[in-house]
């Protein structure tokens, strides 16, 4: 059930000292990351992250809100917005380069990007901290060849919390074809649960092409098969 709320509304200094205070908030528990050098590189030693637990949020299309929409600017200079993910499914990942979880789960990003993007799906990254060269240094080793955007000030995360709040870095969304947050993965996103996660939203959406809308029976289809996607990819 959504509920809605009426918000006072907000002055855009508010609105920038909220959002400079959601960014912060995800700064305050730590974890030793070593000597890495793009953490030397981002003047951070890796510790001041809020860490996920690797959980999984699905959302069955019926429950699933309005379409995300925000506006930013990629590292290129290229804007983005709402009208961006529209009609493709769409990964956003939430990183920085000192995060060493951020490190760990890149190379696996890098493949499904490769693996996907015949099929039409888009990744974005959503850097909370990091300037263009240290952003792109991390990109350049990682093998990363999806854009990110450049989300220091906080707009991206703040916007995010009216949908499926990024409440750690890093933190996975997958977008189906409206726009509409479909799942969400806390922390580390392991490869197989992600591309379950990705596969499903395509097929779901593959399958309503031939249809009205969605029914009941649809919908329960879809869950019962993401869970038995979800499983498989546990059990490998």
């Amino acid at each position: 059930m959504t509920v809605s709320v009426d918000r006072p509304a907000q002055t855009p200094r508010l609105r920038t000292l909220a959002a400079v205070a959601l960014a912060s908030a995800l700064a305050l528990t730590g974890c030793s990351s070593g000597n890495d050098q793009l953490a030397q590189r981002a003047q951070n030693d890796g510790t001041n992250y809020v860490a996920g637990d690797g959980s999984v949020q699905e959302i069955a299309p019926a429950e699933r809100g309005e379409p995300v929409e925000f506006e930013s600017t990629l590292f290129d200079g290229s804007e983005v917005s709402a009208a961006s993910w529209e009609g493709e499914v769409t990964v956003i990942n939430f990183w920085y380069a000192a995060c060493a979880p951020c490190r760990v789960e890149a190379p696996d990003l890098a493949e499904l990007h490769e693996e996907f993007s015949p099929e039409g799906v888009q990744f974005f990254g959503v850097n909370t901290r990091d300037t263009q060269p240290t952003a792109e240094a991390f990109e350049r080793n990682f093998g990363i060849e999806y854009p990110s955007m450049e989300d220091r000030d906080g707009d991206v995360m703040l916007a995010m919390t009216d949908y499926v709040p990024p409440s750690a870095v890093p933190t996975t969304l997958v977008l189906d074809k409206q726009g509409r947050v479909s799942s969400r993965i806390l922390g580390v996103a392991e490869p197989g649960t992600l591309s379950a996660l990705i596969s499903t939203a395509l097929e779901e959406e593959n399958s309503a092409e031939g249809n009205d809308g969605d029914t009941d029976d649809d919908a329960a289809a879809s869950a019962g098969d993401s869970s038995a996607a979800l499983g498989s990819a546990a059990s490998r």
